[in-house]
């Protein structure tokens, strides 16, 4: 963080100093809002939450190296005091954001944030120090805490904006406004909350109408309702994606037999080839998004492809693959769920089984999807006959009704009644797959985040320790 007095934080939050008798002492430590997190230098946020309130830990936090409290109340230690934490962290992030001269990247989409967030971070620090949100916290806290650990020498400032109700992403742009606005794609992710893609695609669009004119959106032109959002800003459009009319685009898409994509990058300034170290095909589109923003701040095409080559997932359980020590594969995905997630695993999945006299036998334990509203025992028909159709060997569907209609759309769409089967729970799930996978087998785990089905995933390679390949891909 750039530092700050406590003063200086109080006038920037419009709060009130209480029990600091040194009104220049010095925040120069993270902001953080879980005490566990405390360091020397820390500002300490009491956020109150569902089930617990941050100022009873705010004395605590003080004694393990917090300078002071950001609070609704006295608490006793030094802190600053605000009608509301979660504003006062909004106020906080815009003035300190507004003393660095990091040029801020602001990233939607349905599907693929986090693991495109990873790769432009990671292509960026070719160029120069970059601060980016970690895993998927991308909220009304993650985001100005994300945008808080800016410091001096900061070149770039990734940050992921996730959106549950129209408006969200207007706000948070508003906390910290972009320069480049990415929007990946408008799936079906919180169909239950915005009721149709159309709505969804308004909400993801008020990114690219919060961009300044001097600023650049960088948009899916494989995606028809991305596309139409250049008319929606005053920015200049850049479009990344496999259409003949994208400036940042992929050219000869193929896998490797791990289910790795390799593909020719190709950009106004040249091409260069690319082979990513992440799993399934649906990161290319991904891998181009990062691209454009490369291309956007400077890096060459020579640059950018060797980054993409070497960047690897750096958030957990999303498509985190390791193999056991007896040949058995788990890829744990389990962070959460979508129907465009979700088929992309599949056949992510389906790659990495490989076909003919050599292939894997191939499981896919999936959970429910939620979150979609009136569409979602459709869409999880849909996810279980795709499995069949990809010839995943065996769905072990997992929990209630929608697990039923996803095991039910395999077993109408199979050919012999034998490629899935419906358990209760994650346990059920473990009991099951402890009996029957064998060495050589390839494991899929993915639900939403609420269902918890990384335990499967975990259980399994407590089995057998001693990963052969342990890396997070």
């Amino acid at each position: 963080m750039i530092p700050l007095t406590l003063a200086e934080v109080a006038q920037a939050t419009g709060g009130t100093l209480y029990d600091a008798p040194d009104p220049q002492a010095l925040v120069s430590g993270p902001v953080v809002h879980d005490s566990r997190l405390v360091e020397s230098g820390t500002l300490f946020a009491a956020v109150i939450g569902e089930r617990v309130d941050g100022h009873d830990y705010a004395a605590g936090a003080v004694e393990r190296g917090a300078v002071a409290v950001l609070a609704s109340r006295p608490v006793g230690v030094p802190a600053v005091v605000v009608d509301d934490v979660l504003v006062a962290l909004a106020r906080l992030a815009g003035a300190v954001t507004d003393r660095s001269s990091a040029a801020v990247v602001g990233l939607t989409g349905s599907a693929g944030k986090t693991s495109t967030k990873d790769l432009i971070a990671q292509v960026l620090a070719r160029i120069g120090a970059t601060v980016f949100t970690e895993g998927s916290f991308n909220n009304e806290i993650g985001f100005p805490v994300t945008a808080l650990r800016v410091a001096a020498d900061t070149r770039f400032l990734v940050l992921e904006m996730g959106a549950r109700h129209k408006g969200d992403i207007a706000a948070l742009a508003g906390i910290v406004p972009p320069r480049i606005g990415v929007v990946l794609n408008v799936g079906t992710a919180h169909m239950g909350e915005f009721g149709s893609r159309e709505a969804i695609a308004e909400a993801k669009g008020e990114l690219v109408e919060a961009l300044p004119a001097s600023g650049t959106a960088v948009l899916n032109a494989d995606d028809p309702l991305v596309r139409a959002m250049a008319s929606r800003t005053r920015a200049r459009v850049l479009l990344f994606g496999e259409s003949e009319d994208a400036e940042i685009r992929a050219a000869d898409v193929r896998l490797d037999t791990a289910g790795r994509p390799a593909f020719t990058l190709i950009t106004p300034e040249g091409s260069a080839p690319v082979a990513l170290r992440l799993y399934g095909e649906h990161h290319v589109s991904n891998a181009l998004a990062a691209a454009a923003v490369a291309t956007e701040c400077g890096l060459g095409v020579a640059d950018t492809a060797a980054a993409l080559g070497e960047a690897e997932s750096l958030s957990r359980w999303r498509m985190e693959l390791t193999e056991r020590a007896d040949g058995v594969t788990v890829i744990n995905d389990a962070y959460n769920a979508n129907p465009e997630s979700m088929r992309a695993a599949l056949r992510a999945l389906a790659a990495i089984g490989g076909r003919g006299p050599g292939a894997r036998r191939t499981w896919a334990v999936l959970g429910e999807m939620r979150e979609l509203g009136g569409d979602s025992l459709d869409e999880h028909d849909a996810v279980g006959r795709l499995a069949v159709r990809l010839n995943i060997a065996t769905l072990v569907a997992v929990g209630g009704r929608e697990a039923a209609c996803m095991e039910l759309g395999a077993r109408n769409e199979g050919s012999w009644g034998e490629e899935s089967v419906l358990v209760s729970d994650a346990d059920a799930a473990i009991g099951l797959l402890r009996e029957q996978i064998r060495p050589g087998d390839v494991v899929l785990v993915k639900a939403s985040r609420s269902v918890g089905l990384e335990r499967v995933a975990e259980a399994l390679l407590a089995d057998v320790p001693g990963a052969v390949d342990g890396a997070t891909t």
